[in-house]
């Protein structure tokens, strides 16, 4: 079995670097339960940061009302982030960089020493918003990294705030100027430790484990929202704009 993960390991980079996620989940009779696809969610790993990635955090994803409606299943569900889609607040998106761009407004937290949390602040996780499989199921969004596409991050001023580890506040999505969803913070009972505490308790079953500086994307009680060439989006903290994108026409 281990030589078959890392051959659809292989496949699944492939896919992934050719904007066709997950093709393997379309063939006829193909699946996989939740243990073979965290496996070839870390042999896709493996082989990224043989070419040169480098892994910069973790996202826990499939939590708030919103996606878990969305995708008609329950998480959470582990995914791994890398520092070259890390992207600066800001930034112009090409689209055909994607496949079906999807987003979501959420909070983030930086892991600082000793595993605690340093920092809290918005970002905009951007994914390949596709499923294959004639029905979606958390094996999919689990091989296919939860979707995960990069990461818009806010100014430097945000990333150094721990100011809503508590402080109670609301998170909205603009897009075009449209209000699309408007909630509470943190999707996990507990707050951003409650996400960070799963996190880790699943990290160390996989043999894995945080590191100092490590981004951890906790989720979001939002949806997940398409966008299209020409949108703009912007994520408000309290409805004050925290971080911007757009998508090139």
């Amino acid at each position: 079995m281990a030589s078959d993960i890392e051959q659809l390991a292989v496949r699944q980079v492939q896919d992934y670097r050719a904007r066709t996620p997950g093709t393997c989940f379309a063939d006829a009779g193909f699946g996989l339960d939740v243990s073979e696809a965290y496996a070839v969610q870390d042999a896709m790993t493996k082989l990224r940061v043989a070419e040169g990635e480098h892994v910069a955090g973790y996202k826990v994803g499939c939590t708030g009302p919103g996606t878990t409606a969305q995708f008609g299943m329950a998480g959470p569900i582990r995914g791994t982030l890398f520092t070259d889609e890390i992207r600066d607040d800001g930034t112009v998106l090409a689209p055909e960089a994607f496949c079906n761009l999807a987003i979501e407004g959420e909070m983030a937290l930086q892991i600082g020493h000793h595993g605690k949390i340093a920092a809290v602040f918005p970002v905009i996780e951007l994914h390949n918003f596709v499923f294959r499989a004639p029905e979606k199921n958390l094996s999919e969004l689990i091989a296919n990294n939860g979707l995960n596409a990069g990461v818009m991050v806010p100014a430097k001023s945000w990333q150094a705030s721990n100011t809503y580890m508590e402080q109670p506040a609301t998170l909205s999505v603009r897009i075009n100027g449209e209000v699309f969803d408007t909630d509470t913070l943190w999707p996990m009972p507990g707050g951003p430790e409650g996400s960070l505490d799963w996190l880790e308790d699943h990290l160390a079953a996989h043999d894995l484990k945080l590191s100092n500086g490590d981004l951890v994307l906790t989720g979001t009680t939002l949806g997940l929202y398409p966008v299209h060439p020409g949108d703009a989006i912007t994520v408000y903290l309290d409805h004050q704009p925290a971080l911007r994108c757009s998508i090139a026409q």
